[in-house]
């Protein structure tokens, strides 16, 4: 019999917290060569969205997340992110678990976007926002908060920034240029608007950029990227689909000025190095992250009355 994990199951599972410090162990196994990861794999269904096909290995399991994003869902009435993580046994095979794919990557991204923050941030930083309020904004959000950290909020569409600022919370921006000014930025768009401009951030800044993770998507411009201090996920993946390529297409990025989040947190690469640095994380979401999620979700399967499949 095999449990399933619908989406409130892997959210009464996986605290806020308890993803950080999964996702930071996964890093660092990655980092180190102790789990591996397949490249991801795009199916495009274009203009409409795409599908993907992520696979990981690590410790002693396989997993297999079968993705969608279709950033016009929501205007349908329909989530942007759909699908199912499977998670099975490294030694024979057995499938052990299935998972709501919206759900891993939620809280896998929330995750991956405060570590980065706080891994490459001030020390002494004050201020933190998230621009955008949809499901993968608010679980940054909600990660920032239970990491004990206050957070402002901000979307195009106020009503949803609102609603979301209220459930959690949260402080509701009073503009847009209010929430960029912040000393922990981090954004989570559909990637189709530049955020960031040439000469946008200040010195001292941390931005989280996690909306770029597939082609033809961008936050910040490729001449204010090259003026920041640049780590990523995961370089092959990054430089090919996310907010990297556009950089590394122009020549303005080699791969010689990207530092692997998963190395710094392995004490194996140096992270911030000045107050006034700028330092920018451009994650396209990795498969070793939602392992991650998943085994911590499987380290509470027996405390949930969950549904089984019969296979």
């Amino acid at each position: 019999m095999i449990p399933v994990f619908s989406a409130r199951h892997v959210e009464a599972a996986v605290s806020p917290e308890r993803a950080v410090e999964a996702v930071r162990e996964a890093f660092v196994a990655y980092a180190r060569g102790e789990w591996s990861m397949p490249p991801k794999v795009y199916v495009p269904a274009y203009p409409a969205g795409d599908f993907r096909a992520m696979p990981a290995l690590g410790a002693g399991h396989a997993l297999l997340k079968w993705v969608t994003s279709f950033p016009g869902n929501p205007a349908r009435g329909l989530p942007t992110v759909t699908g199912l993580v499977l998670l099975s046994d490294a030694s024979d095979g057995s499938l052990r678990a299935a998972l709501d794919a919206g759900a891993v990557t939620a809280l896998r991204t929330g995750a991956a976007a405060v570590l980065a923050a706080e891994t490459l941030g001030r020390q002494d930083a004050e201020t933190a926002a998230v621009i955008g309020a949809g499901v993968n904004g608010r679980a940054a959000a909600k990660t920032f908060l239970a990491r004990g950290r206050s957070v402002m909020l901000w979307d195009v569409d106020e009503q949803r920034a609102r609603a979301v600022a209220d459930e959690l919370g949260a402080y509701l921006a009073s503009s847009r240029e209010e929430a960029l000014a912040a000393d922990l930025l981090v954004t989570v768009t559909p990637g189709h608007e530049i955020l960031l401009p040439e000469g946008s951030l200040q010195p001292g800044q941390h931005v989280s950029l996690m909306g770029a993770d597939g082609p033809g998507k961008a936050e910040i411009a490729v001449a204010e990227l090259a003026r920041t201090r640049v780590f990523c996920d995961d370089w092959e993946q990054a430089s090919h689909n996310g907010e990297l390529v556009h950089a590394v297409e122009a020549g303005a990025i080699a791969r010689a000025d990207v530092t692997e989040l998963g190395t710094v947190l392995a004490g194996l690469a140096p992270g911030r190095e000045l107050p006034g640095e700028i330092t920018s994380f451009d994650s396209t979401g990795l498969a070793i992250q939602d392992l991650a999620i998943a085994l911590a979700a499987m380290e509470r399967a027996g405390e949930l009355d969950l549904p089984t499949l019969d296979l």
